[in-house]
């Protein structure tokens, strides 16, 4: 058995990249992700939900909260068309 990473061919950064090593859920998006999402995307989506999870005040706890970020999740790897809900942080201004 090789120590190669599972390559995929990522949906949201167009290029065969490293997978994730493992399903992000046990549901069939959770196989979307792991079969069209690379660390390096997953790696991304990791340090941007927690301006949602902040801005909206989610409760990950509940079904609406989980699929609030799971529908924002699927609109931010190119899933499905869309635009992703606006969160407080803002781009520190340059200059």
């Amino acid at each position: 058995m090789s120590n190669q990473p599972r390559m995929v061919h990522c949906k949201k950064l167009n290029a065969e990249l490293p997978g994730i090593p493992f399903r992000p859920f046990p549901t069939e998006f959770g196989k979307q992700v792991y079969d069209n999402v690379s660390m390096k995307a997953w790696q991304m989506w990791l340090k941007e939900s927690p301006r949602y999870i902040n801005t909206y005040r989610l409760d990950l706890q509940t079904k609406e909260g989980r699929d609030f970020l799971e529908n924002q999740m699927k609109v931010f790897f190119g899933f499905e068309e869309g635009d992703l809900a606006d969160t407080a942080w803002r781009a520190p201004e340059e200059g």
